[in-house]
């Protein structure tokens, strides 16, 4: 099956102008539903969005509409993609990351059933949202973006990360999902949580939580650099959560995927409890 739509193919980039003008819906929002071409544009915004989209082997965890308060799944196009696989209606795919470029990546389709999951809203409260598992659906040629487009847009949510006050960094980061975003493409890749390690980092100030001496040197911003570490690897089932994550300088770490000695890990145990407890 071919995966041109009105000219589009995946990998294709576009303004929001002309996204507006091929699928005829509206120039604003992350879901736009459109009569006209019956059709239901869904976005995935790695660099502005408030919602924690993220890949699991080729399947989109995409969260649903609603900024406050809990989601519902009757709410306006909630509902359109809910019932998007008997509805008649074409799901479309777009995600940006870099401020207003959309990059088309083909039509979608539920892959499993939707389910429910905490999330921040606006305010910094949680609250439950509806996540939607959507694959693609077209066979034939599928856009990957590149690995530097993918960590530009990563470093624009660090710095967000960065600038939140520590309660709501404490808020979002004890939210985790614990289980990692992983990609399947060549190889597995692993897309750790921002506000995990920035919660983390932000806790130990400055000093290496196994050796207990100061980060050995700081980065361009004049911080002092650290590196996080999960205590079970992620490559071993472990959580990506604040329970599994500690902060280290540069040489522990290394050790630590060198040698992972039990005492080491005992130790590093007790650092995470302490910190969790505080």
């Amino acid at each position: 099956m071919s995966t041109r739509w009105h000219g589009l193919e995946p990998g294709d980039v576009l303004d929001n102008d002309q996204l507006r003008k091929i699928f005829k819906c509206s120039p604003q929002g992350g879901m736009r539903r459109s009569k006209e071409t019956n059709s239901l544009v869904i976005v995935s915004n790695h660099v502005e969005s408030l919602y924690d989209d993220r890949w699991i082997d080729n399947v989109l965890h995409y969260t649903g509409m609603g900024k406050r308060d809990d989601q519902s799944y009757t709410f306006m196009q909630n509902r359109t993609l809910f019932e998007s696989n008997q509805n008649g209606v074409e799901v479309h795919l777009f995600e940006v990351f870099k401020l207003r470029e959309y990059i088309y990546r083909g039509r979608v389709e539920l892959a499993d059933d939707p389910y429910q999951e905490q999330q921040a809203d606006e305010k910094e409260n949680m609250r439950n949202v509806w996540v939607f598992p959507v694959k693609l659906k077209d066979e034939g040629f599928v856009y990957e973006p590149s690995k530097t487009l993918i960590y530009e847009a990563l470093v624009v949510r660090e710095k967000k990360a960065k600038r939140m006050t520590d309660q709501n960094l404490k808020i979002r980061a004890g939210a985790s999902r614990r289980k990692v975003r992983r990609k399947q493409v060549v190889t597995t890749t692993f897309e750790r949580d921002i506000y995990v390690a920035e919660y983390v980092k932000r806790c130990a100030k400055g000093v290496c939580q196994l050796c207990d001496k100061p980060a050995p040197f700081e980065n361009k911003q004049g911080e002092p650099y650290l590196e996080t570490h999960h205590i079970v690897w992620l490559a071993r089932g472990g959580d990506d959560s604040i329970d599994n994550t500690v902060a280290l300088c540069p040489n522990c770490h290394r050790k630590m995927h060198i040698l992972d000695s039990p005492d080491d890990i005992s130790k590093l145990i007790s650092a995470a409890k302490g910190r969790n407890t505080e």
